[in-house]
């Protein structure tokens, strides 16, 4: 499982932004349900294909994440700073 650091701290609006930013770069995934903890974590799954992506806000570990099944950095071009 490939995992992907977002965020240091949780953050609800970097949360937000990073669901919006996958599914407009990625191609074929498909939106499931919101999970919400009772300490106001949120996971957000995704499908792709039969991988699972998930978004994290972790309230407990105080960090927003993304864990998926496939490597995501094939969608987002790589950009270098001069």
């Amino acid at each position: 499982m490939f995992r992907y650091a977002v965020c240091n701290q949780s953050d609800e609006a970097i949360f937000e932004k990073q669901c919006k930013a996958l599914e407009k770069a990625v191609p074929g995934l498909v939106k499931k349900e919101l999970l919400h903890d009772v300490d106001d974590s949120k996971t957000q799954i995704y499908m792709l294909n039969q991988n699972r992506v998930y978004v994290h806000n972790s309230i407990y570990l105080d960090e927003v994440y993304v864990e998926s099944d496939v490597d995501l950095l094939q969608f987002f071009p790589k950009t270098t700073s001069q």
